[in-house]
């Protein structure tokens, strides 16, 4: 392409993004890219063909391990760009490089089923690789079958770092072959989705002594050289504090991943983890704000092993409880795998369900033996929780319910 075509395509995406947010019809960060990439196909490898750049995937956890990596490697005064809201496919990618050129470096969440495209159009220094599990299936594959993509990508790949999740063993067999990894013992609460083993089928068993091994071959957890306590982070060159204000024990294991990324960047572990303490909020995700008059915390989980996870992390507050699920395209289409999550951890609390499938969700409720009411509408059905009660209402949302409540809040 000639540098002409580059800078055209660039200023329409600039352009085309202007004009979606003043005509109201999203945050600019998609449209414009798909003009862009329309005009120049390459266009993705050129705008960052300038700067070093790192990768973040994974099916949880993206998006917060994305916003730590940024801030970390800001650290020491660099320009990041970053697709901060989550657009996460190559239209996004490029909104977010067009949209700060003069940027040395850039992290970019990408969507697991596009990482080996994003991969080979941009030649990043380091690739995070978070976990695999279930997600959207009526649009991806199945997690096996994005194992082996990643696994065709970087295999043999001696130009980019891997820092993988040693505890996934999905992850594990995804990065073995790449020249340069960098092991994370990043957690895995979600197991199920990991239980055969990718090389020779057998079964793989979990054990919180020694991690995980397959009973067929000689397959096993990596040695991590990361790792971290309820305080600190442990890597190749010692012990750095890890405060984070984001809740949750998945929360720490996102900012492990993004310290050993920031430190593969060459960015000095201790500026990056004053810079992750600094992080408060996450596109929005567990900020405190008023829904239906009450006030409310608000999450985002998207598939079986995010609401596991917040359920967890709500399982010893006494606050009312507000399940919401859409099946728009964002969500997937199928609401099946609901009889996947645990809900009888709600079990003696207050629980309203909404959103566009709250038949669905409280068929679901019922069978799990969960009192609750229904209702259809998310600023209702909170402030319908928040009866009675003078705390914040935990609100759970998967993607388009949580960005309906979002926009809901005052």
């Amino acid at each position: 392409m000639t540098p002409l075509r580059h800078h055209l395509a660039r200023h329409s995406v600039l352009a085309v993004n202007r004009l979606s947010r003043l005509a109201g019809r999203g945050q600019g960060t998609v449209a414009g890219g798909r003009v862009g990439l329309a005009i120049d196909p390459g266009l993705l490898g050129w705008l960052g063909s300038s700067r070093k750049v790192a990768l973040v995937s994974g099916t949880n956890g993206k998006t917060t391990t994305t916003a730590l990596l940024t801030a970390a490697l800001g650290a020491e005064g660099a320009e990041v760009a970053s697709n901060a809201t989550g657009s996460n496919m190559p239209a996004g990618h490029v909104a977010a490089l067009a949209a700060n050129p003069t940027a040395t470096r850039a992290v970019l969440e990408v969507d697991e089923g596009y990482l080996d495209a994003v991969l080979t159009a941009t030649g990043p220094l380091v690739v995070v690789l978070l976990n695999l599990s279930r997600d959207q299936l009526d649009r991806m594959s199945e997690v096996r079958m994005l194992a082996e993509r990643w696994d065709r990508a970087l295999a043999g790949n001696d130009e980019v770092v891997v820092v993988a999740n040693a505890d996934d063993p999905l992850v594990a067999f995804a990065a073995r072959q790449a020249p340069s990894i960098v092991w994370v013992a990043g957690g895995l609460a979600w197991e199920h989705d990991a239980a055969g083993c990718p090389l020779c089928g057998g079964h793989i068993d979990f054990d919180p002594s020694w991690g995980w091994r397959c009973d067929g071959c000689s397959f096993s957890r990596p040695t991590p050289a990361w790792h971290r306590d309820a305080a600190s982070a442990y890597g190749p060159h010692g012990s750095v504090p890890l405060e984070i204000t984001l809740p949750g024990s998945f929360n720490r294991d996102n900012a492990l991943m993004a310290l050993a990324a920031a430190e593969a960047f060459g960015v000095d572990p201790r500026s990056a983890s004053a810079a992750l303490s600094r992080v408060t909020d996450v596109a929005g995700r567990f900020i405190s704000t008023t829904i239906g008059g009450a006030s409310a915390r608000l999450m985002l989980a998207k598939n079986p092993a995010g609401w596991s996870a917040l359920l967890d992390l709500v399982a010893d507050d006494a606050a009312p409880v507000v399940v919401a699920i859409n099946s728009r395209i964002a969500d997937g289409a199928d609401p099946s795998w609901l009889y996947d999550v645990d809900f009888g951890a709600l079990r003696g609390r207050r629980v309203v369900a909404t959103g566009d499938r709250w038949r669905d969700l409280s068929v679901r409720l019922h069978y799990a033996e969960v009192e609750h009411d229904a209702v259809a509408s998310g600023p209702t059905a909170v402030a319908k929780a928040a009866e009675g009660y003078t705390g914040a209402v935990d609100v759970i949302g998967n993607y388009t319910a949580f960005n309906d409540l979002r926009g809901a809040a005052r």
